[in-house]
């Protein structure tokens, strides 16, 4: 499915983590991210600079609470090697999401940012 068929989450769902987003920009896109939330995966591609993009499919375990933990793991290229996992509190990944969805309305390609794959490559730590 792509992000652009995403019927936005009901208000009870998003009711929950709105207050976790202050900003209005961010606010504006978080039914459609919990809408891909609950999908559970999203198919997209590593925009990779000066080269050719990589495929990837990204799943994780569904819940209906902002402080439940969701476990996210990525595979690129459809390669098993090239798995790699992470958790995170559930409002922190819908806000990956949302950056999802604002980045795929200004560039038409589905990838996380920049800061979630420092996070999965776990260089902040």
């Amino acid at each position: 499915m792509s992000i652009d068929q995403l019927q936005p989450a009901a208000n009870q769902q998003v009711g929950v983590y709105v207050p976790y987003y202050p900003q209005a920009a961010k606010r504006s896109h978080l039914p459609l991210a919990i809408s891909l939330y609950q999908k559970g995966a999203l198919e997209g591609q590593r925009k990779i600079e000066g080269g050719e993009s990589i495929p990837f499919i990204a799943t994780w375990n569904v819940s209906t609470l902002p402080a439940d933990l969701t476990r996210c793991r990525i595979q690129f290229d459809g390669n098993s090697e090239l798995s790699y996992e992470l958790m995170m509190a559930n409002f922190e990944f819908v806000d990956f999401l949302i950056e999802v969805i604002m980045n795929f309305k200004r560039v038409r390609l589905a990838d996380f940012s920049q800061a979630f794959y420092r996070k999965l490559m776990r260089y902040d730590d």
